[in-house]
């Protein structure tokens, strides 16, 4: 008898398991596979931030933060720029933007990312443009969004 009642239930621990892992909360909040991008509405100081992130079985695999000017030439590519800011912030493109990808992927959101001194107006885009991204990853809308960046981000 104990054994039949042992049985019974390990086989609702294991129907209760499986109930919620195929629960539709879950898969709501599930990221579809696939490329998504955000990126700013508008330049700031020549520059538009941008996001993309690649999803595969439901987690960021590969993220891509950066800016870009009209050109198309990238912020953490400018070197003059990185000199300068380094003497002055000890922080540069090429740094903030590869730490905060690095913690999105740490955490698949930017919820508890903190922003690096010298680099605080671009973790309020990173934020905001995170927060779009994964929207549209929910959904599986692969087409880019644009954010409207203002008040404490400009």
């Amino acid at each position: 008898m104990k054994t039949l009642y042992a049985v019974f239930v390990l086989m609702v621990a294991l129907l209760a398991s499986v109930a919620y892992k195929f629960s539709p909360t879950d898969s709501q909040n599930a990221l579809q596979n696939g490329y998504y991008t955000a990126e700013t509405a508008d330049y700031n100081y020549g520059w538009k931030e941008f996001i993309t992130i690649y999803v595969r079985n439901g987690r960021i695999v590969t993220a891509e933060y950066n800016a870009r000017n009209a050109s198309g030439f990238m912020k953490s590519w400018d070197m003059e720029y990185m000199r300068v800011m380094n003497r002055s912030d000890s922080n540069y493109p090429n740094k903030y933007t590869r730490t905060y990808v690095s913690e999105l992927l740490r955490r698949q959101s930017a919820e508890g990312i903190d922003a690096m001194s010298g680099a605080t107006e671009s973790f309020h885009s990173f934020k905001l443009l995170v927060e779009a991204v994964l929207a549209q990853a929910k959904t599986g809308d692969k087409k880019v969004a644009f954010v409207a960046v203002t008040g404490e981000a400009r």
